[in-house]
Order: C-alpha cells, then structure tokens, then sequence
C-alpha cells in the first residue's frame, strides 16, 4: 500500500490502513522515540501512544502543510517529549538504581545506530557546527527553544531563528540527495 492509499483510508477509519501504517512507519518512528526515551518499554508504549493520536486526529492532517511522514514524526517525537515532562515519568525516574546508570552510559553506541537507521545523521553532519549543536539539543535531546537559548547562552529569538535556517539548510540536503 502506498502512501497515497493510506490516508484516504485512514480517513474513513479502516482497520487495514492502522496496520498497514503500522508496519510502514513503526520502526523508524520508534527510532525517534528511543532515541528520546532510554527506557524500551516506555518507548513502545510512546509508539502506541503516538499511533492512536494519529488515528484520532488524521481529519487534522493538511497535505498542503507538509507531508504525511513529517506529520506523523512530529507526532512522535511531541508524544515522547510530553512523556519525558510527564510528573508521573519523572518521579519514576527519581530513585534510579545502578543498573539504570550502566544502562544509560552503555545504551549510547544504540543510540547512535538508531539514528543511522533513519539516515538523518549524515545529513546533518553536512550542516554547520552551530547547526548540529542547536538541532541537537531540538531534536535529540527534546530541549524546548527556551531551554536551548538558556543552555547556548543565546537569545529566544537567535534561537529560533537559527533553528529555521538550519531546517531548511537540512531539507536543501534532504531534497539533493
């Protein structure tokens, strides 16, 4: 099933089009919110999470506004970030024992393979050192503009001016290759 198929079924709420989704996003949606969320349970329960808010809200997808896999990833990656500032997910998180700790330090070689799986790493390596700085803290960390402009030291506005221009140096990047 192509993409074009998909959404008008997923419009009309047909079952085959939520699995069929499924198993055309779930791996590299859930490279996104992995590479959020250490926790791999937690993860998936943010993918499933991030599937049942794209099939309640797909009347509030407008082609004319982007495409479809950037909506649904922004979908993710919003999903992952609302969980990390959860009050719940953060006092879960309070009393972390040992194992936790080695876990975090070892889990960053997987980290790094996740993003590699979704390509999006070389691209931005093409991008200016200010660039990967700021998209990394945006995107990877899930820091908000203003904790990123607290963290460069930086003005809100700086902030989010540069994120623009570097989204759009990284989809110049996207688009010649």
């Amino acid at each position: 099933m192509t993409q074009e198929q998909l959404i008008p079924l997923l419009v009309n709420k047909d079952e085959r089009a939520f699995t069929a989704m499924y198993d055309m996003y779930s791996k590299s949606l859930y490279a996104v919110i992995a590479n959020l969320i250490k926790d791999s349970d937690e993860a998936e329960d943010v993918l499933q999470e991030t599937f049942v808010k794209i099939w309640k809200n797909i009347d509030s997808y407008n082609d004319s506004k982007g495409r479809f896999y950037t909506w649904i990833l922004n979908i993710a990656r919003n999903t992952a970030i609302d969980k990390l500032r959860s009050k719940g997910y953060n006092n879960s998180k309070k009393n972390l024992d040992v194992d936790n700790f080695v876990y975090m330090v070892g889990d960053n070689s997987r980290m790094n393979s996740r993003i590699d799986t979704i390509g999006i790493k070389d691209f931005i390596k093409k991008l200016k050192p200010k660039c990967i700085q700021l998209l990394e803290l945006l995107f990877f960390q899930g820091y908000t503009q203003q904790e990123a402009s607290e963290e460069l030291e930086i003005p809100i506005g700086t902030v989010k001016t540069q994120n623009r221009t570097c989204i759009n140096d990284l989809r110049t990047y996207l688009n010649v290759s």
